[in-house]
């Protein structure tokens, strides 16, 4: 870790209170991590995607991580051989598989998948440090679909050094098929998902889609929606991390009616929520906070001590 990570670990003691509490639950001692390694790790990943954030607002983000696959992946790009052997062992099929679902041909699939490995396995240095691109992994999605994302991009990449003089789009309209033509490729998103969360975030009420919105899509913190809507940090806090896990079911039970198996319903969720292309922000159309909880109370009978 830079001085500038070490900084922020020391900086944010909450994260080594919270490295403490996962430490056991992802086995990162079995890959020679220590707790406080743990929570430098936590820190890159919290300088990264929140920056400043109030301790509860870190607690929710933090333990919202892969933190298992996310201490396997920094573990590899260590190099520590028990972390390889596990890595191989889970994703080396996978990664062919991958890859023939990329490149639609068999050699073409495992030049790109042990071309990716190589990358990933970190063979070149720089400042006498292996460069691993699995040093870039923050948990944030399934290391699955992050794979399949990082493996996407190169295919792309190797297109355009063989086709410099060929555009993308000209190449498409004569029929040849691309895993992706953004210079940053998302995931292939199934339309079973996307019709799954609509349904689930639609009969969510009102209070509920107000946090979520604020949350995620304007960028508030816990201490912010609670003094909009005069309740304790904690009280949001637990809220949020309750609709999550509720949303998640609702969703799974959702691709389950529309034909997934559980397997595949579970790795339907590989995906970052930012390739999805529902319209978020119109399914969560935001009443006032008033609004909102005008609406929650007269929803609930008396006497329901709910919060």
């Amino acid at each position: 870790m830079d001085r500038a990570t070490q900084s922020a670990a020391d900086a944010l003691p909450e994260l080594v209170t919270l490295a403490g509490e996962l430490h056991a639950k992802c086995a990162a001692g079995q890959f020679g991590f220590s707790c406080d390694d743990l929570a430098r790790i936590l820190a890159e990943v919290v300088q990264k995607h929140v920056g400043t954030a109030a301790p509860a607002q870190l607690r929710v983000f933090c333990t919202s991580l892969k933190i298992e696959e996310l201490v396997l992946a920094r573990a590899c790009a260590a190099g520590n051989e028990r972390a390889w052997e596990v890595f191989m062992l889970r994703y080396r099929d996978k990664l062919y598989d991958i890859g023939l679902h990329i490149a639609r041909e068999d050699s073409a699939a495992r030049e790109l998948s042990d071309s990716l490995y190589a990358d990933l396995y970190g063979t070149l240095t720089r400042n006498g440090e292996r460069v691993s691109k699995l040093s870039s992994y923050t948990g944030r999605g399934s290391l699955e679909g992050w794979l399949r994302t990082v493996m996407a991009q190169e295919h792309v990449n190797r297109y355009r050094r063989q086709k410099r003089m060929v555009s993308l789009d000209e190449e498409s309209e004569e029929g040849t098929q691309f895993a992706a033509q953004d210079p940053e490729p998302g995931q292939v998103v199934d339309a079973r998902l996307e019709s799954a969360t609509d349904e689930a975030l639609a009969a969510l009420p009102a209070d509920e889609r107000f946090v979520l919105a604020a949350y995620y899509l304007d960028g508030r913190t816990l201490a912010e929606i609670a003094r909009m809507l005069s309740v304790h940090e904690s009280t949001i806090s637990r809220k949020l991390d309750k609709l999550v896990k509720s949303l998640r079911k609702q969703v799974l039970a959702g691709l389950r009616r529309r034909g997934m198996s559980r397997r595949q319903a579970e790795e339907a969720f590989a995906i970052d929520v930012r390739d999805v292309t529902l319209n978020l922000r119109e399914r969560l159309a935001q009443d006032s906070p008033a609004e909102a909880f005008h609406k929650k109370k007269v929803a609930t009978p008396a006497g329901d001590g709910s919060s």
